[in-house]
């Protein structure tokens, strides 16, 4: 009789008895698909040692074949059903089957405790199943009913995968009430984005910022009229090209060498503590302040002074590097000396600066390098704001505080701008220009000189800030990768062909006051194609805008000095020759320790331990020859300072690579 494996496992009682029945009486044999078989006993052949020969065993009598319900896994052979008599295998003596049921009857019970939690187990991972499958369609029809199948865009394959709406759990659906609320939570975080772009919280914001547009608004900005691009290079260049904040050769330094250091504010109170043993240095673990001890606020200020000291004194080392490769151009960060600028915990630059910033204009000014800086932005005086105003205000005194105490010459002082974006348009452009009108009669001279406004991606065309610069005296910086994605459609098309008959009037808002022009140039990424997508920089440029050919142009580009190396090699400009490219993950300008040399084991000689002594001693690692401080990160002999576009891993030591030793077998197994 042959038994199904899946209905025994469904209803394992019930085949059971029915397997059972169907045999006579006095049977010593139950089938397989019963749960216990205890009267089954055989006396199975030992396993044969590999090293002896198998001892003769006692022959045993033959057992009934089994139905051919499942293949046998044992390789002995048997007799087929065929060969057996009826008789043979089914017995009718009931005594016997009652003397083998005493004799088994504790092995029993345990196979029966053992059967029924093993078949309760399969019961309990059924209904699971069964339970799960059922809340995944109550989840699905869910999902089906909810307001989100008509935002979203998703196929039949993606639908599981989509995140649940809120309030829809597996036994419910959304109601119309929960609809919409839903519809109003979106509208209303709508909302709050446009309201964030308005004010002006624009800058800074490409990276990581993903979009996920609908198809209607790829279509729409794929088929805008193409740019019309003028095919004027400023050549031969005689202006300067630099680039913004962060050298990325110098930051991969030993030491690095960069002007950003900052900390955040929860660590200037920390360090208004001592530290556990100020005999030591401070150490991020062991050396802690201990803010057991009584807090003084001298104490955290002088923290915060010591990292604005330390990018200050980097100023000096980053302009030379750049006059040695032909970089006459540099911005200062703004984050020079972190919370400057802050309401509570800001501070004043002299005199604990004063020093450290003169030494850095001094280098600059006999160099001939133009230094500028950028505040962020939120700093912004069209506001309506009255606590933003203060703190715009506030920072503009400190970048201006940090231009002054760099004591540069006449011409190098005025044309060490501050450049600053009118921010949000707060609903009203008319109303923004009117309240930065105000704002602005109210700075102090030495702000007004300094100040410079840009055009930006966001609210703000060339077209809208040019009146208000004529009109108020404040220089304008173009920048083309703004211009580009804004711009004013009724006077202007994108590209940069039309915007050249703007140049003179540009341009004489810098000659009224003496000071150089400067204009931003920087490319979006050959992929991106809404304006939100196209606000992201190309790590380097591909050419130079239609400018003059003594401007000073700042590359506004995520590799830094390295699109401007690019630039030079591209089109031949002065500096090209003076750079050649890195040795990758080598460095000959760094003094790093010295390799480790792997241990090998030390060779016995026998000569040698007759006379007392050891064997061959192990290899020494070589020191390294010691870099001057002065040369350190400039490029070693043979001013190998350019990484190719990507490899910016090239600059720090090759990571170790740990490689899985084949066994001999696998070796001999591959071939």
């Amino acid at each position: 009789m042959l038994i199904s494996f899946r209905r025994l496992i469904r209803y394992p009682k019930a085949e059971s008895r029915r397997a059972l029945g169907s045999f006579a009486p006095g049977s010593n044999y139950i089938p397989t698909g019963s749960r216990t078989h205890p009267l089954v006993t055989c006396t199975m052949v030992p396993k044969r040692k590999r090293s002896a020969v198998a001892p003769q065993q006692d022959i045993q009598p033959e057992l009934p074949e089994r139905p051919n319900a499942t293949p046998r896994r044992s390789g002995r052979i048997v007799k087929k059903p065929s060969e057996v008599s009826q008789s043979d295998a089914y017995p009718s003596n009931k005594e016997a089957l009652r003397a083998a049921s005493s004799q088994t009857r504790g092995k029993k019970k345990q196979m029966l405790s053992q059967g029924e939690d093993v078949y309760g187990a399969i019961d309990g991972l059924r209904e699971m199943e069964d339970n799960f499958r059922d809340a995944v369609k109550r989840q699905k029809l869910a999902l089906d009913e909810s307001s989100l199948c008509g935002t979203l865009n998703t196929t039949d394959e993606d639908a599981p995968f989509m995140p649940r709406p809120i309030k829809a759990n597996p036994d419910t659906v959304l109601t119309k009430s929960e609809k919409k609320l839903l519809k109003e939570r979106a509208a209303v975080k709508n909302e709050i984005n446009e309201t964030g772009l308005e004010n002006g919280a624009h800058e800074d914001r490409e990276e990581g910022d993903a979009e996920e547009p609908d198809a209607n608004a790829f279509k729409q900005e794929g088929s805008r009229p193409p740019p019309v691009n003028s095919d004027y290079l400023p050549l031969p260049w005689k202006g300067r090209i630099g680039y913004a904040c962060l050298n990325t050769y110098l930051r991969q330094s030993n030491p690095p060498v960069f002007s950003s250091r900052t900390c955040r504010i929860s660590s200037i109170l920390d360090h208004r503590h001592p530290l556990r043993d100020p005999s030591q240095p401070e150490h991020p673990t062991k050396n802690r302040p201990d803010k057991d001890e009584p807090a003084d606020v001298a104490r955290g200020k002088k923290y915060v002074e010591a990292l604005g000291l330390a990018n200050a004194r980097d100023i000096v080392k980053m302009v030379r590097w750049n006059d040695k490769y032909g970089i006459k151009f540099m911005r200062l960060s703004s984050e020079m000396f972190p919370f400057a600028s802050h309401e509570e915990y800001g501070y004043k630059l002299a005199p604990f600066a004063s020093e450290a910033l003169a030494e850095a204009g001094r280098v600059a000014g006999e160099l001939g390098h133009r230094l500028t800086t950028h505040p962020g932005q939120f700093t912004q005086l069209g506001s309506p704001r009255k606590e933003v105003v203060r703190n715009a205000i506030r920072d503009l005194e400190y970048h201006d505080e940090m231009l002054t105490l760099l004591r540069l010459p006449e011409q190098p002082n005025k044309d060490a701008v501050m450049i600053l974006h009118m921010g949000g348009v707060f609903g009203d452009k008319e109303a923004t220009l009117d309240r930065f009108r105000e704002n602005y009669a109210g700075l102090s001279p030495g702000i007004k000189a300094r100040l410079v406004l840009e055009n930006d991606d966001v609210s703000w065309t060339v077209h809208d800030l040019l009146p208000i610069c004529e009109e108020l005296n404040i220089p304008l910086v173009l920048d083309f990768h703004h211009h580009n994605i804004m711009f004013d459609k009724d006077k202007i098309r994108e590209g940069t062909k039309d915007i050249v008959e703007l140049y003179p009037r540009i341009k004489a808002t810098w000659d009224r006051k003496g000071i150089t022009q400067k204009m931003h140039y920087s490319e979006p990424c050959s992929e991106a194609i809404t304006p939100r997508q196209r606000r992201k920089h190309r790590p380097r440029v591909m050419t130079l805008p239609p400018c003059a050919n003594d401007m000073d142009l700042m590359i506004e580009a995520k590799d830094k000095e390295q699109a401007v190396f690019d630039l030079m090699r591209n089109f031949k400009l002065p500096g090209w020759d003076r750079f050649n490219d890195v040795i990758p993950y080598e460095r000959e300008d760094d003094n790093r320790p010295p390799p480790k040399v792997p241990k090998k084991k030390q060779r016995k000689n026998k000569n040698a331990d007759e006379n007392g002594e050891d064997g061959e001693p192990e290899e020494e690692a070589k020191p390294l020859p010691v870099i001057p401080e002065s040369e350190v990160g400039m490029g070693g002999p043979d001013n190998r300072v350019y990484w190719p576009l990507g490899m910016e891993e090239w600059l720090r030591p090759k990571k170790r690579e740990v490689k899985n030793s084949k066994s001999k077998g696998d070796e001999i197994g591959d071939d």
